[in-house]
């Protein structure tokens, strides 16, 4: 793994964006298998149907793939992007249980065979494929077997077949296509095609290919491959370690899975579910839709997650100091403004009260660990309305 250092900051000045430059933002694009997701899979003719009436996202798409039209760099290849979906499982009473990467398994009429003349052998039948914390991949199908009922759908483990990997960094961020355009470019040049590239770009034999995140543009790509198989794009053995993903979320304010959203406790709003496209409000009903609809329309959320740096007094990183669970605290009041919830180095994340973490009139700490500092930090993917809303209902208040 990459040693990190940042630059220092002034601990006075602890309300704003990241601005530093990184050796793991300097270090150009990386790619790592997830060793901590898995993969299960839906198959069966009311899968949809299932899903949809399960998760917080609206899954109809999968099932109804949209024509981008032609591919720009590769005139005569048609390109029909069907992307991934972000979605989650809750409680009846709202809470989060699980978080879902859904995936619809490419069909025949959708890819090319390996001569690039014409479709490929039709597998059949709708699968759509799951990308999973894999620390409770049991104990979620069991859950989602319970629900099933009648419904028509074959639920499996398919973790030895398929894994997931993710790339990320660089100018990741800035690519329009789902593929990358300067990646895309190097497939045809000249009006020809190059079948080699296009393998190489698209992805496996079976169809499977990088898809953009579906949270944030800044998280780069993601996709499911086959186990025995090495994803485009992706040099053999020059795979950077995961931990490294989990460092680039934590800057980007983003958690995933259960270990870092709390399985049965964390209010999915309070985890910015919804400005990481894991929600839709319009989709109809779904297991514990209705405290989100109630609290999305209330409008009021007064704790949120939120990237957090911890320092010394003399604003010099800490490594390795704080741990998940730790209490965040007002140093000046002594009153809880918060709770660290994911930790690396000298990163982590922490649900934290809007009005301590942006107020800038005060400085936080660890309870128990006073002469370690908390820099809360507003993500550049952040809408202005979170701040917003919240400094109107404070004034109302």
């Amino acid at each position: 793994m990459y040693r990190l250092r940042f630059l220092k900051h002034d601990v006075g000045s602890c309300r704003k964006h990241f601005s530093t430059q990184t050796p793991l933002q300097s270090a150009g694009s990386m790619a790592c298998l997830l060793k901590t997701r898995s993969v299960i899979r839906f198959k069966g003719p009311e899968t949809v149907k299932f899903l949809q009436g399960l998760v917080t996202n609206d899954v109809r798409s999968l099932d109804d793939p949209q024509s981008a039209g032609e591919n720009s760099n590769t005139p005569n290849m048609p390109v029909l992007e069907i992307p991934p979906i972000y979605a989650a499982m809750l409680t009846p009473q709202g809470r989060f249980l699980y978080d879902f990467f859904l995936y619809r398994k490419p069909r025949s009429d959708e890819k090319l065979d390996r001569t690039g003349s014409g479709p490929g052998h039709d597998s059949g039948g709708l699968e759509i494929y799951a990308d999973v914390d894999g620390s409770v991949v049991d104990e979620l199908l069991e859950t989602l077997k319970r629900y099933r009922l009648r419904s028509k759908v074959d639920i499996e483990n398919v973790a030895k077949d398929y894994s997931c990997w993710q790339r990320f960094g660089g100018t990741l961020a800035s690519k329009s296509s789902s593929l990358g355009d300067s990646e895309l470019s190097s497939v045809g040049r000249g009006g020809a095609i190059d079948l080699a590239g296009v393998s190489a770009s698209q992805g496996s034999e079976q169809g499977w290919h990088w898809s953009k995140d579906p949270r944030l543009a800044c998280l780069g790509y993601r996709g499911i491959f086959p186990t025995n198989e090495t994803p485009p794009l992706v040099e053999a053995g020059k795979e950077t370690d995961d931990g490294n993903f989990l460092l680039w979320r934590l800057e980007n304010g983003v958690a995933e899975g259960s270990a870092e959203i709390p399985k049965g406790e964390a209010m999915p709003l309070e985890y910015n579910l919804a400005g990481l496209n894991a929600i839709s409000f319009d989709k109809g009903c779904y297991i514990g839709q209705e405290l989100i609809a109630r609290t999305h329309h209330r409008g009021v959320i007064r704790k949120r997650l939120i990237p957090l740096r911890f320092l010394d007094d003399s604003g010099k990183e800490v490594e390795q100091k704080v741990s998940p669970g730790s209490e965040v605290i007002d140093t000046a009041s002594q009153k809880k403004a918060g709770t660290v919830t994911t930790a690396l180095g000298s990163r982590g994340l922490g649900l934290i009260r809007l009005d301590e973490a942006f107020q800038g009139t005060s400085l936080l700490s660890i309870k128990g660990q006073e002469d370690i500092k908390v820099e809360t930090i507003r993500p550049e993917w952040w809408p202005s309305e979170w701040l917003l809303d919240h400094q109107q209902s404070s004034a109302a208040a």
